[in-house]
């Protein structure tokens, strides 16, 4: 795969601000570069690896960001201590049991899901359908009837399945595992941190699963090694401002917060499939 720097920096920042936005990072990632002509070939062994790297740049960050909770977690599984050892433990294993239901079906879907990340059209297409999806949350959403700490293990199954979808390309991972928290009765906020923290291990997990063909392909160095660490840097980067700006954002807005998403992904996702099908 041929890659210039300037174009694993847009990739990158793009990335990081995709991958937690509700607009879905794997949909722009595939129907960027085939729109504007860039030679990459998303169906090459090296462009998911690529992908993962740049993942775990964005899990990084969301540890960052988030590490006071992982902190207390880890005191509260391991140690029986912290502010709320019982309550900790409790969000921990839900968070984990929401990461199950992608885990599994993303390992057994994984070499038709690669094939369908190289058709820039069905990315299109999906991200119209998460751009509804978003608008139709906003509308249907219930009344918050429920803090994060007291999601059950139904809850947090559910939401894990919510996140299933995000296994296509188009469709938002934080956006889809949201609108699973607004079904259990949770706000906007606790909606996206319950989200954030789920990313985690997703993604870690992720990148495990590539592990194996990412240093088969970076063996002995090489500037696509050098590329890689390098957009992982950025796409944290990119992450850990987003993460920012989102739960600020979720924070100051508990009515049609989704909406300004809603709108670019239908807007985005039909003007890039008219250029896909006419100009490309």
């Amino acid at each position: 795969m041929l890659i210039e720097l300037w174009q694993v920096i847009v990739l990158s920042l793009i990335q990081g601000v995709t991958e937690l936005f509700p607009v879905s990072s794997l949909g722009h990632a595939v129907i960027l570069p085939d729109i504007l002509g860039w030679n990459i070939h998303q169906d090459d062994d090296t462009w998911l690896p690529f992908l993962v790297v740049m993942h775990l740049g964005t899990a990084i960050a969301l540890l960052l960001f988030f590490w006071r909770d992982w902190f207390d977690f880890g005191m509260a599984v391991v140690f029986n201590r912290g502010p709320r050892p019982a309550e900790e433990r409790r969000l921990f294993w839900r968070v984990m049991a929401a990461t199950i239901p992608a885990v599994i079906l993303g390992a057994a879907l994984h070499s038709i899901l690669k094939k369908v990340f190289a058709t820039p059209e069905i990315a299109c297409g999906f991200l119209m359908v998460n751009g509804v999806i978003l608008f139709a949350a906003e509308r249907m959403k219930r009344s918050a009837t429920k803090s994060i700490d007291a999601l059950t293990w139904a809850d947090a199954i559910v939401i894990g399945f919510w996140q299933c979808l995000a296994l296509i390309p188009g469709i938002s991972r934080s956006g889809s595992t949201m609108v699973g928290g607004f079904r259990a009765g949770l706000n906007h906020e606790d909606a996206a941190r319950f989200s954030f923290l789920t990313a985690t291990p997703i993604i870690f997990a992720a990148t495990v699963f590539e592990a194996p063909k990412l240093l088969k392909h970076h063996a002995g160095g090489g500037a696509m090694l050098e590329m890689s660490a390098l957009a992982g840097i950025v796409a944290g980067v990119a992450a850990f401002l987003s993460v920012w700006a989102l739960m600020r954002w979720f924070k100051r807005h508990e009515f049609k917060a989704f909406d300004p998403f809603a709108y670019y992904c239908m807007g985005a996702g039909f003007l890039a499939l008219v250029i896909e099908i006419f100009l490309t």
